[in-house]
C-alpha cells in the first residue's frame, strides 16, 4: 500500500482516492480499487527503477519515457493485455488531470504524459474456451490433503459452476450463500448489479469441505470474505494476482497429461464456459 507523507504526490493520491473518487464522484469500490492498484504499481515501479525509498518518489520523476517503460513492464513482466495496459494509462492520466487542477506545479507532468499514446492491439482478441477434459485435468491438480489445495480446487469449481467474473468471486461473502432446497450464491457484478446463481450438488459438497477448514466458527450470516489469505497473522481477501498465479501453475502441470489444456489459462476462460448456467435475477 502507498504510505502517505508530506510529499505532494502522496497527498494528492490520498485525496484523489479517499475524497474525490469515493465521496465526490461516488465511484464503486471496485473501480477505486483499480485506480489504487494502478497508482501503487506506478509508484513502486519508480521506486525500484530509481533505487530510492518510497517516500522520495515525486511528481518530477514522472515523464513520458518513464510511463512508457512502466506500461511495457505491465505488459511484458506482469502479463497484462493491451486493453489492461490502456486502462492503466487512462487511470494515470485521469489522476494527473485531477492533480493539475489542484496544484499548478504539476501541470507539466500532465503535458508530458499526454505524449504517451494508447497502444493498438496487434489483432482482435478472441475469447477461447476450455473443453470438459481440460477443466477436469486442471481441477485435479490441487493437493486435496492441504489447505491450499482444498481452497484452490473449490475456487475453480465454484467459478466454473457460476460463470462468475474473477472480481465477483473475490467479493463473495459468507452471507451471499443460500443453503436451502435450491442452494444459490449471490454475485455482485459491475455497476452494482446483483444476480443469484444456483449451485450444483457437487459444488455444495466441496463447499462443505472448504467451510470445515476455512470457516469453522462462522455462519452464513457472516460478512467475512468466502476466500481469504492470512499474511503475518492478518486476514486478507484473496487477491486477483494470487488466483491468476495458481490457475497458471495448475494449467501448466495439467497440460503435461492433457493436451487440450490451453497455453494461456486465465479466469475469463472459466467464465466463458460457465455462462451456460441459468441466472436468476434478484430484485
Amino acid at each position: 500500500m502507498i504510505r502517505l507523507g508530506s510529499n505532494t504526490l502522496f497527498s494528492l493520491i490520498h485525496d484523489y482516492l479517499k475524497i474525490y473518487l469515493l465521496k465526490q464522484r461516488k465511484l464503486s469500490h471496485n473501480t477505486i480499487r483499480s485506480y489504487r492498484e494502478t497508482l501503487e504499481l506506478l509508484v513502486d515501479y519508480v521506486k525500484e527503477l530509481k533505487h530510492i525509498p518510497l517516500q522520495d518518489v515525486t511528481f518530477e520523476m514522472l515523464s513520458a519515457e518513464l510511463l512508457l517503460c512502466y506500461l511495457d513492464y505491465l505488459e511484458t513482466e506482469r502479463g497484462c493485455s493491451v486493453a489492461t495496459r490502456n486502462q492503466r494509462l487512462a487511470a494515470v492520466r485521469a489522476f494527473c488531470v485531477y492533480a493539475a487542477e489542484r496544484d499548478v506545479t504539476t501541470v507539466f507532468v500532465l503535458a508530458e504524459l499526454k505524449k504517451v499514446p494508447r497502444k493498438k492491439p496487434d489483432k482482435v482478441s478472441v475469447i477461447g474456451y476450455m473443453s470438459m477434459e481440460a477443466i477436469t485435468a486442471i481441477t485435479a491438480q490441487p493437493d486435496p490433503d492441504t489447505q491450499k489445495g482444498i481452497r484452490d480446487r473449490f475456487f475453480m469449481m465454484l467459478m466454473y459452476d457460476t460463470g462468475a467474473r474473477l472480481q465477483e468471486m473475490i467479493d463473495v461473502k459468507l452471507c451471499d450463500i443460500r443453503i436451502s432446497k435450491t442452494p444459490t450464491i449471490i454475485l455482485h457484478g459491475k455497476g452494482g448489479k446483483i444476480r443469484s446463481v444456483p449451485l450444483m450438488e457437487k459444488t455444495i459438497k466441496h463447499l462443505q469441505k472448504y467451510l470445515s477448514v476455512f470457516h469453522t466458527n462462522a455462519g452464513f450470516s457472516s460478512d467475512s470474505p468466502l476466500f481469504y489469505t492470512v499474511i503475518n497473522g492478518k486476514v486478507n481477501t484473496l487477491s486477483a494476482s494470487c488466483v491468476r498465479l495458481f490457475l497458471s501453475q495448475y494449467a501448466a502441470s495439467a497440460r503435461e497429461a492433457c493436451t487440450e489444456v490451453p497455453e494461456n489459462v486465465h479466469p475469463h476462460l472459466w467464465r466463458h464456459y460457465g455462462e451456460r448456467n441459468k441466472l436468476v435475477s434478484v430484485s
